[in-house]
């Protein structure tokens, strides 16, 4: 499907990609996931991707440190935060690198991703 919407999850924790990849991919959107920020990059470069799902605190390369690289990319996917810092210093921060959403992961059901998902 051509019209088929791209969503990179980028997550380390794998049972919540995994359940972010089959509600969406049972919403007809296409998924790649990736463990790590540099992995996200790696994808980001390669790929066209609609929206990213992105997590902070990640191994290798974390969730701010990717949002500041991808300045650099020609094609930027909307973002929104998926994290369990819910410091208000923190959405300020990922806002101001060009976050477009900030969701706490324990506060926040999957079908309420999937529902903003759907408004991209």
């Amino acid at each position: 499907m051509a019209d088929q919407k791209q969503i990179l999850i980028c997550e380390d924790e794998k049972p919540l990609s995994h359940a972010l990849e089959l509600k969406l991919q049972s919403e007809g959107f296409a998924t790649v996931v990736a463990a790590n920020g540099q992995e996200a990059l790696d994808h980001l470069k390669d790929g066209h991707f609609d929206l990213m799902l992105l997590d902070l605190m990640m191994p290798t390369v974390d969730g701010f440190q990717v949002l500041q690289k991808m300045k650099d990319l020609p094609n930027q996917p909307v973002v929104f935060v998926l994290s369990n810092l819910s410091q208000h210093e923190d959405e300020e921060r990922v806002m101001a690198l060009g976050a477009k959403k900030f969701f706490i992961k324990s506060d926040t059901p999957l079908s309420v991703i999937v529902e903003e998902a759907k408004k991209i």
